[in-house]
């Protein structure tokens, strides 16, 4: 992935390539991974955000902690002055994340899983793991989930070969061949390449080659992968074993990893590097067969030349092979290429014209196979000629990005967005979301408030539509539905978010995403079917329609003559060990809300996320379940049409009462505080001035 964003961050149409990863803070782990910001190339950063324990975790003990992470992510945004075109999701945690961020933005996603949890458990099946052994080990289940998400929610998916879209991604229910594209990875051609001169390349693993070889200078097998049994390593090892032409003609070098000592490596690797060694000893490889014990990554090139400058071939025997970089760095080095039959290779083989195939299972013929590329010179040439050509033909970086880069202009062109341009700051549509490049918010509620004089509601919304640097939001008590049908019925564009249901849900302009942490959140002791219990015998309650209420909102008409007070309701609830938030509203309306959830709580919320401070904060209302989110630093207005039960705020610090009604106060309210340009804060005593003599 650093390759790639390094190739973006060279292109002239890319301003910035951000890889967000984790902040880690472990001893076990290098101190680079607790530095928040770091620079890798040009336009390139790794921007680490904190998710979860500072500890190192492994990533299936992260699936709870991502949604923190993608909420970490906003601020950076904002903190740039500028939204993402794209946010390109590597592997299944990182989709979660992606989802949810584009989700909030408006923005392309674009996906790549890499391995799939369908794919995995598959295999862990065929290897006699039991479903729940793998589903304490890897949560496959939720993984799987999650990639089904993600692929409904992804305007396009990369894949590095055909047989990854049809064999894997078709063994999902939200695959869609229209969103997936085909584009292979590249290779670094300034580390994988031809030496400038073959006599002067003395590569220090030569050394180490020539420890276990008798005839050093015979041409190279090489093989190259971690020790796992799908690697298949042990059909090639028998092929070359039982072919003694072939021990005669050429030397077998098998990289398989790193280990000091093999009792110490997981089960799977340990087992076949003891079948490898009781194999070398069984057809008596000694002196013809290399197994290294350590290599450093600068080694790979080397081994790779060696080949080449051998006259040798490189060999993947795997049994699946969805892609075969190895395969591409070993061709860039000029080395000629045997590979199995399966994914990747197919297209690598038929791309560049540089080997042959073959079947993983049949030791016989890739026997002969070897034997051929090892002594058909002029075939070995044009192999050679071949590969070098072709990998810079199809698998560059700097071609993939170029593809890339196009197929990303045509899904922006679909969503009706602008294409990416190097002026990244540049205006975007208004399907994107401002909330990460605002540094003010408005927030009114509905009724009575926004709502009411469509003269003055007009003018408002005209006012905020010259503006790019002012969020706005609605709060209310109705229902996400509601608030939706009564802004279309006034003809009010959806604001950037909404905050419904009396503060226990909040909606995002895009999509109408909802802000599941908020929901995480409020969940907490909240017991729907013990308050409904609870208060079905309380007189003077009447449930209100079953489309003004949810499941974290229960509503009632109240009759203040035979119900007893909010107070009372209060304690009622506590009696019974029911803890939650209780609103009366214009003495006529009784809401029962999360203990947690508030229109107030829920603009705090919004603040923090988006990072936007609370005295940059505009709040406009008019009755009781306004009060809380008047109530603080943020600036407050109340309109002249306000409930009775709002009137003890006048002279509050920081809450103005404006002495026009409905928009008409809203708009009073901004020019009091100068709230579309430099905003000015009056400190308690001249706001208890000033509202001293403000009318009723």
């Amino acid at each position: 992935m650093l390759e790639l964003a390094q190739a973006l961050g060279r292109h002239p149409r890319v301003a910035r390539v951000d890889l967000m990863t984790r902040l880690i803070q472990d001893s076990r782990v290098g101190p680079d991974y607790a530095v928040a910001e770091e620079s890798v190339g040009e336009n390139v950063y790794i921007v680490r955000l904190p998710c979860g324990p500072k500890r190192y975790l492994r990533k299936e003990s992260l699936w709870q902690y991502l949604s923190h992470f993608a909420d970490n992510a906003l601020p950076h945004f904002r903190k740039l002055g500028m939204l993402p075109h794209v946010v390109h999701s590597h592997y299944a945690d990182a989709g979660y994340v992606a989802t949810r961020i584009t989700r909030h933005l408006g923005v392309l996603h674009v996906h790549t899983g890499h391995s799939l949890g369908r794919v995995k458990k598959a295999r862990l099946l065929e290897k006699g793991l039991d479903e729940q052994t793998i589903e304490q080990r890897y949560s496959i289940a939720r993984r799987i989930e999650e990639e089904e998400i993600t692929l409904g929610n992804a305007g396009m998916v990369v894949t590095s070969t055909s047989q990854e879209v049809t064999e894997q991604y078709g063994m999902y229910e939200n695959h869609h061949t229209k969103q997936m594209v085909v584009i292979p990875p590249g290779v670094d051609l300034t580390r994988f390449s031809v030496p400038e001169t073959w006599s002067s390349f003395h590569p220090p693993i030569r050394n180490t080659l020539h420890r276990f070889l008798h005839d050093p200078k015979k041409p190279m097998i090489l093989a190259l992968s971690r020790a796992d049994e799908r690697k298949n390593i042990a059909t090639l090892v028998r092929a070359y074993g039982e072919h003694p032409r072939l021990r005669e003609l050429a030397n077998l070098v098998v990289v398989a990893g790193n280990r000091d000592d093999i009792e110490t490596l997981d089960k799977g690797a340990r087992e076949v590097l003891r079948s490898l060694l009781l194999m070398m000893d069984r057809y008596d490889l000694y002196g013809h067969m290399a197994l290294p014990k350590h290599h450093q990554p600068d080694d790979v090139p080397d081994y790779y030349r060696m080949v080449t400058k051998k006259r040798g071939v490189f060999v993947n025997p795997a049994l699946t092979e969805p892609f075969g970089l190895t395969l591409i760095e070993a061709a860039a080095c000029g080395a000629p290429i045997l590979a199995t039959h399966d994914g990747g290779p197919r297209d690598i083989i038929g791309n560049c014209k540089n080997g042959k195939l073959f079947d993983p299972l049949d030791a016989d013929a890739l026997g002969a196979l070897l034997e051929e590329a090892v002594t058909d010179r002029a075939q070995w040439r044009r192999w050679s000629k071949n590969g070098l050509k072709g990998v810079r033909e199809h698998y560059t970086w700097d071609g993939h990005v170029a593809t890339y880069l196009k197929a990303v202009d045509k899904r922006l062109k679909e969503m009706g967005k602008r294409t990416i341009v190097r002026a990244m700051g540049s205006r975007r549509k208004v399907d994107s979301s401002r909330l990460p490049t605002v540094d003010r918010i408005l927030l009114c509620d509905i009724d009575n408030t926004l709502l009411g004089d469509r003269t003055g509601m007009c003018t408002l919304l005209n006012h905020l539509a010259e503006t790019r640097n002012v969020g706005f939001g609605v709060a209310t008590g109705r229902t996400l539905k509601n608030t939706v049908k009564i802004l279309k019925q006034w003809g009010v564009p959806l604001p950037d978010f909404m905050i419904t249901s009396a503060g226990s849900e909040i909606h995002y302009r895009h999509k109408l995403v909802e802000d599941e942490t908020w929901a995480k959140h409020i969940d907490y002791r909240w017991e729907r079917d013990e308050l409904l219990h609870a208060l079905g015998a309380v007189p003077g309650l009447k449930p209100q329609p079953k489309d003004h209420q949810n499941s974290r909102k229960i509503s009632y008409y109240i009759d203040v003559e035979k119900a007893p007070s909010g107070e009372e309701i209060q304690s009622l609830l506590r009696s019974r060990d029911l803890h939650a938030r209780v609103i009366v509203s214009r003495q006529q309306f009784l809401d029962i809300l999360p203990i947690r959830a508030s229109k107030g709580l829920a603009l705090s919320h919004l603040a923090l996320k988006w990072g936007v401070p609370l005295d940059r904060v505009l709040v406009a209302g008019d009755a009781g379940n306004d009060i809380e989110m008047l109530q603080g630093n943020q600036l407050g207005v109340v309109v002249a049409n306000h409930s009775p039960e709002v009137a003890f705020l006048r002279g509050q610090e920081r809450i103005y009462f404006a002495e026009e009604p409905y928009a008409w106060g809203i708009l009073e309210g901004i020019n009091h505080y100068h709230f579309f340009g430099d905003i000015q804060i009056p400190d308690a005593t001249e706001t208890d001035a000033a509202e001293e003599t403000a009318p009723s």
